[in-house]
C-alpha cells in the first residue's frame, strides 16, 4: 500500500494510483461509468469526494485492496462524508414512492384539495429551518394520494392529476437528494419528467427536465445535462408569450442550470453566457419574483454568480459576487443556507479557514438541515475539525457535533 499522506486530497489520490498503473482517465471513468471530464474535475478537486459507492468501484477497478489507500486513514473521514446522512423518515418516503399496486381499493382524492396540499408543501420547504423532516412528514401521504389521483380520476380530471403528480415528484427530488439512496434521486426525476410529458405540458415538462438536469450533472453527465435542459428551453419558447411568469422563470433556472454545468466543466466563457442569460430573465421578471420550485429570483442570481465562481476556481470572482447582495434577500432559508457554504468554499479555496468557520456556523442556523446533509459542508467541517483556526477549536467542535460529525 502507498506511504501514508495525511493531508493528500483523496481526488489526488485517485489520481496518483491511476497513474501508477499506467491507465488513462477515460480508461478509469469507462470503467465506473462516467467521463472523463468528472474524473478529471474530482481529480483536480473541482468536483467533492465521490461517495462511498463510487469509491468502491474506484478501488476495484484499479485493483486496490484497501479503500484506505484513496481515502488516507479510515478513521480521519467519517463514511457519512461519501455516503451521507440516512433521514429518519427516508424509508416511509422510499415506500410510498415503491408501492406498487395493481388495483388500488380506494377513492381519490379530489385533485384541487391535491394542488393546494402540494402549494402548501413547497411553503414548507423554503420557510423552515428542519425543511427535510417537515417534508418527510408530509410527503409519503402526499405521494400515494397524487399517484392514486393520476390512476383513477375521471377521464376529464386525469391530465391535472398527472400535473400535480408531476409536482409532487420535483418535491421529493428536493427530500431524497444528498442521501444514501441514489436510485430515489433518478427515480423521482424520471417520474416527475415523465408525468409531465403524459399531461403534455410545456411548463411542467419543463420542471421536470430542471430536477433531471441537476441528476445527470451529479453523475458527471453533462453534455447529456445540457442538451436536456437546452431541449427543454426551446420546447418553452414558442409559448412563452402571454404566459405566467413563472413559465420564463423556469427556463431562467434552466439556462442557470446550463451555466453550473459549464462552470463543472472548466468552461468559463460559456458558464458565465449562459448565466448572463438567466440574468436577464430574473431582471425581466422584476425584484418581487421568486420561481417556487427552483427559488429563480434576482437574489439567487447573485448566489448562482457566486456558485459559479466557487466551480471555477476562481474565488475572487465567486466573493465579489457574494458582496454584491444581501444573502437576507434570499427568501427560501433552504436555499439561502446553500449559498452561505458556497461562500464558505469560496474562502476555503483561499485558505481563509476563520470566514469558513463562520459562514458554516452561520448556515447551520439559517437551516440546519441543509448544511446537515451537504458534502462540500462536511468536506470543510472535517478539515476545520482536523486543524482547527487559533482560538476556535471549541467553536467547531460544537458547530461540528450540531451537524452530526464529530471533530477529529
Amino acid at each position: 500500500m502507498s506511504q501514508p499522506e495525511p493531508d493528500l486530497p483523496v481526488g489526488r489520490r485517485i489520481q496518483r494510483e491511476r497513474q501508477r498503473a499506467g491507465m488513462s482517465r477515460p480508461v478509469l471513468a469507462g470503467l465506473v461509468g462516467r467521463s472523463a471530464e468528472w474524473l478529471k474535475a474530482v481529480e483536480t478537486g473541482r468536483l467533492q469526494v465521490p461517495r462511498l459507492g463510487m469509491l468502491l468501484k474506484i478501488a476495484q477497478a484499479l485493483n486496490l485492496d484497501d479503500l484506505a489507500t484513496l481515502t488516507g486513514n479510515g478513521f480521519a473521514v467519517p463514511v457519512q462524508v461519501f455516503a451521507g446522512e440516512r433521514h429518519i423518515a427516508l424509508s416511509a418516503v422510499q415506500a410510498a414512492l415503491t408501492e406498487y399496486r395493481v388495483t388500488p381499493a380506494a377513492t381519490p382524492s379530489n385533485v384541487e384539495h391535491l394542488a393546494i396540499r402540494l402549494d402548501q408543501a413547497w411553503q414548507v420547504r423554503h420557510s423552515t429551518p428542519d425543511h427535510r423532516t417537515q417534508l418527510g412528514a408530509l410527503l409519503p401521504g402526499l405521494i400515494r394520494d397524487a399517484q392514486l389521483a393520476a390512476r383513477l380520476s375521471p377521464r376529464e380530471e386525469r391530465r391535472d392529476a398527472r400535473r400535480v403528480l408531476a409536482g409532487v415528484y420535483r418535491l421529493a427530488d428536493f427530500y431524497v437528494a444528498y442521501q444514501p439512496a441514489p436510485e430515489l434521486v433518478w427515480m423521482v426525476a424520471d417520474r416527475a419528467l415523465t408525468e409531465a410529458q403524459e399531461a403534455d405540458d410545456p411548463y411542467a415538462i419543463a420542471g421536470g427536465a430542471w430536477a433531471m438536469v441537476q441528476a445527470l450533472r451529479d453523475a458527471g453527465r453533462w453534455e447529456e445535462a445540457i442538451a436536456l435542459a437546452s431541449d427543454a428551453i426551446r420546447q418553452l419558447e414558442p409559448h412563452l408569450d402571454g404566459a405566467p411568469d413563472d413559465w420564463r422563470g423556469i427556463s431562467g433556472a434552466l439556462e442557470a442550470e446550463i451555466a453550473y454545468v459549464n462552470a463543472r466543466r472548466g468552461r468559463h466563457g460559456e458558464a458565465w453566457t449562459h448565466l448572463e442569460r438567466a440574468d436577464t430573465t430574473a431582471r425581466h421578471l422584476g425584484a418581487e419574483y421568486r420561481h417556487v420550485q427552483t427559488s429563480f429570483s434576482i437574489p439567487v442570481m447573485g448566489a448562482h454568480a457566486t456558485t459559479i465562481g466557487v466551480e471555477l476556481r476562481r474565488p475572487g470572482e465567486a466573493l465579489q459576487a457574494a458582496d454584491g447582495f444581501d444573502p437576507q434577500a434570499i427568501t427560501s432559508l433552504a436555499r439561502r443556507s446553500r449559498h452561505l457554504i458556497e461562500i464558505a468554499r469560496a474562502h476555503h479555496q483561499r485558505g481563509e479557514l476563520p470566514a469558513v468557520w463562520a459562514l458554516l456556523n452561520r448556515s447551520e442556523r439559517t437551516a440546519r438541515e441543509t448544511i446537515r446533509y451537504n458534502g462540500f459542508a462536511r468536506e470543510m467541517l472535517i478539515e476545520l475539525g482536523k486543524r482547527p483556526p487559533t482560538g476556535l477549536r471549541d467553536d467547531v467542535q460544537d458547530l461540528c457535533q450540531r451537524v452530526g460529525l464529530l471533530a477529529a
